[in-house]
């Protein structure tokens, strides 16, 4: 096999080597765990004397720190270091027609400020982003252009060549256009992505579907969607709208006549917000949202209460029809159910829809609710944002 040239033109050369045993034991302080030089030693496979020059150059960048010690062994306590949290700055954002929602991330993935409130129609997406970045970063008491990078959580579909939103239907104002204009007012990396993508991220990173490879989760809400991972890659289609499943044809629903408006989709029109309210009051559980119904059904249920149980059937049979479908196509071995419906069914509603999925499709997927219990968008928004700010920081320790 013919070997590689080495990068940048400098094969073998002193300072490349010395880039990369700095880019290596950089890589692993970002995991977040505490190392000795030792340890560094034995994960990079150079010696400690080399290792000891890689953390001095490291530390003059003020990229890492000691941050303790390891008793215990023979000897004087050897030092433990770290990455120095405040190397770099992120933030991300979670934007929908009635909630934003920011939160501020040092470059270990600890969030240092939060911050939400009503976007008021968000005319401009550059004003409503600046105004809600400008109040978390205030608050993480930090200067906003100290930040690496900014990963924006939207509904809709997003180009994946342009990575402009090309279908907001809750959020007009998010069009072809709006990704120019936030990186040129900020100057910094500006990501959108869509929200149940970035939902999924977090789902894998520590919910439900930690490690995973093959998973897909089905958001139930206001609004639907569907996040497919395969081969621990996700799939996002040729032109964003894979995960559209508001407009999933089903049986018995009218096919949309305005694609433009999400309540037209057929699938959408079945287990969305608009539909699953009135259902819920039909049994008897009127309440403000559909996730507070679904928890007032599956308490009544528990209490031995008929029409609990009875609504819940009939809502598992409805997300059923939607994830067989699903099923019969990926395969995917595991579903995570998402979204307020899916947080607030549980295990009680997953359960129900596994067993039915199962009755009508050849397919046997494993069905849990969401494993991530607080804003799941805005923790993906995180953890891309993250991700590309230690990307950038590996890459700096290159010489010029």
């Amino acid at each position: 096999m013919q070997s590689q040239p080495a990068p940048r033109g400098r094969p073998g050369t002193p300072s490349l080597l010395r880039e990369l045993n700095d880019q290596a034991a950089l890589d692993l302080l970002l995991g977040g765990e505490m190392l000795t030089r030792s340890q560094i030693s034995e994960y990079t496979g150079v010696s400690k004397v080399t290792v000891s020059q890689m953390l001095a150059r490291l530390e003059e960048r003020g990229l890492v720190a000691i941050a303790g010690e390891q008793a215990g062994g023979r000897g004087p306590n050897a030092a433990l270091y770290s990455v120095v949290p405040s190397s770099a700055y992120v933030a991300g954002l979670y934007v929908d027609s009635d909630l934003v929602s920011a939160a501020v991330a040092d470059v270990t993935g600890r969030r240092v400020a939060e911050v939400s409130g009503n976007p008021n129609g968000g005319d401009d997406p550059v004003e409503l982003v600046r105004g809600t970045i400008e109040r978390a970063c205030a608050r993480a008491g930090i200067e906003v252009t100290r930040l690496s990078a900014l990963v924006i959580g939207s509904p809709g579909v997003v180009d994946p060549r342009t990575g402009d939103p090309r279908l907001a239907v809750n959020l007009p104002a998010w069009h072809e256009g709006a990704l120019d204009a936030l990186k040129d007012a900020w100057h910094k990396p500006v990501v959108i992505e869509n929200d149940v993508n970035l939902a999924a991220m977090a789902e894998r990173a520590d919910g439900a579907a930690t490690g995973a490879d093959d998973f897909v989760l089905v958001w139930l809400g206001v609004g639907l969607g569907l996040a497919t991972i395969l081969d621990g890659r996700l799939h996002r289609g040729t032109a964003g709208a894979a995960g559209e499943i508001g407009y999933l044809p089903v049986p018995g629903v009218p096919l949309p006549q305005d694609i433009t408006h999400p309540a037209t989709g057929a699938f959408q029109s079945l287990i969305g917000a608009q539909a699953l309210l009135p259902l819920a009051a039909g049994y008897g559980f009127a309440r403000p949202s559909a996730g507070a119904a679904v928890r007032a059904a599956i308490t009544a249920a528990a209490a031995g209460e008929e029409r609990g149980g009875a609504f819940l059937a009939e809502l598992a049979g409805r997300v059923a029809t939607g994830v067989a479908a699903i099923c019969v196509v990926l395969d995917p071995g595991l579903v995570v159910l998402g979204g307020e419906v899916g947080l607030g069914g549980g295990t009680a509603l997953a359960a129900r829809v596994a067993a039915e999925v199962g009755r009508i499709s050849p397919a046997r997927p494993l069905v849990v609710p969401t494993g991530v219990s607080g804003d799941p968008v805005l923790r993906g928004a995180i953890l891309a944002a993250v991700d590309q700010a230690r990307g950038e920081l590996l890459a700096s320790v290159a010489s010029p």
